[in-house]
């Protein structure tokens, strides 16, 4: 049987960097408004959290990066649901970007295919 690669296009990934328990309520609001489902990863943050204390807020060192696939369609709201739930406008919260992805491959089943082609 003949193998083929299904490539994605059009897709971007969305990176979230956060203090520590902030992760689920982000991935809940990306869900919520149309993501797949999230990789959380945690980490531990240096730097910026000395130049924040002298600010008088104090920066939690241990992080969670949360990295999501989404559809061109789906980018900015899901972006703007994440930033919202994290409440990233607040002073040492996190910080997220989001790039565009040259290629995804993956399984996508046979009917999805289909219906994308016409």
């Amino acid at each position: 049987m003949a193998r083929e690669i299904t490539y994605l296009s059009d897709v971007y990934l969305i990176t979230c960097v956060v203090e520590s328990g902030l992760a689920d309520k982000i991935v809940d609001a990306a869900t919520n408004v149309g993501a797949q489902g999230a990789t959380i990863n945690y980490a531990r943050g240096t730097g910026i959290r000395d130049r924040m204390g002298l600010l008088g807020v104090t920066i939690d060192e241990q992080k969670e990066i949360i990295r999501i696939i989404v559809s061109k369609e789906q980018s900015n709201r899901i972006f703007e649901a994440m930033f919202l739930a994290g409440n990233l406008d607040t002073p040492g919260k996190g910080i997220m970007w989001m790039v565009k992805l040259d290629r995804v491959a993956t399984h996508i089943p046979k009917d999805v295919i289909k219906r994308a082609k016409g």
